[in-house]
């Protein structure tokens, strides 16, 4: 895999330390030796990044700048350790996880998640720890400070564990209300889908779920089917403004005789006009309230 270039606004933006800070650990500690362009402008490698991330999270918890940087990865690691099983708060482990992310260190993110899992209960867990967590990534992912095989690469591993608490559960009775789960077409992002399908399921409901990148065509067979009550659907992925209120319009058609749910971080930064039939879920009292 081609190795990341990260910029310093990138770095400030990962590990919350202000750039001109960094500059002035560089000068001073010699903390990172990034290369330059021809015009002075630092570029910082994968390694660069995970040493950074590692600092700051024990600068973070009252390490001495002058020590740590001194340190080698191993040392800096084992100290990491120490403080990670002594102070288990929910800042603690988010910083955990964008390291284990950024290292592709599925089998530590793996450890760390069984374990909030063990501490929380599984739902308090998502609620407390994980959906801060890829909201805190989806905001790295958004300006560009990380590449998208990172998202998804731990993405793909909490959605494994969420398959997984699905599975357990009972599928609904015969007669119990369907709810219908997609994403629009271009759209990739389930683990917000999968979530609120694990909370329906959870509640009684019959679920059909048919996942990510589901196009027009097949959502216009489904709207005539009676029996379907109740659609959720997510805007998580870049879209314009316009095309986003123009496919609201579409879907509230289509669904006329049905209850629609929609969520995801789109809805917060566009703010689109949104057809008053239509409910915003942005959390889990929410899609209490309305079911």
């Amino acid at each position: 895999m081609k190795e990341r270039i990260y910029s310093i606004k990138d770095l400030e933006i990962m590990s919350g330390i202000k750039a001109h800070t960094i500059r002035i650990w560089e000068k001073r500690y010699n903390l990172l030796d990034p290369d330059r362009t021809d015009t002075n402008i630092r570029l910082y490698s994968d390694n660069d990044l995970k040493r950074l991330l590692n600092i700051s999270f024990l600068v973070y918890r009252g390490y001495k700048i002058s020590k740590v940087s001194t340190w080698d990865e191993q040392k800096l690691s084992d100290e990491i350790l120490k403080q990670q099983y002594a102070n288990s708060d929910v800042d603690t482990y988010l910083d955990r996880m964008t390291v284990h992310m950024v290292n592709f260190d599925g089998y530590s993110f793996t450890r760390i998640s069984d374990e909030i899992i063990q501490r929380y209960g599984f739902d308090e867990a998502i609620r407390t720890v994980f959906f801060p967590f890829f909201e805190k990534i989806g905001v790295f992912w958004q300006v560009g400070s990380i590449f998208p095989a990172q998202e998804h690469y731990i993405s793909n591993l909490f959605r494994q564990k969420l398959i997984v608490e699905i599975d357990k559960l009972d599928s609904g009775l015969p007669d119990a209300d369907i709810m219908l789960f997609y994403l629009h077409e271009n759209e990739m992002h389930e683990i917000s889908l999968l979530y609120y399908s694990y909370l329906a399921r959870k509640k009684g409901f019959q679920v059909y779920y048919l996942g990510q990148n589901v196009p027009m065509v097949d959502l216009q067979r489904l709207g005539k089917v009676d029996s379907i009550k109740y659609v959720f659907t997510a805007f998580i992925n870049s879209i314009e403004r316009s095309e986003l209120e123009k496919y609201l319009v579409e879907i509230s058609k289509l669904f006329k005789d049905k209850k629609i749910m929609i969520t995801g971080r789109q809805l917060n930064i566009l703010t689109p006009q949104i057809p008053s039939e239509f409910s915003v879920i942005e959390s889990y009292h929410d899609f209490d309230k309305f079911i």
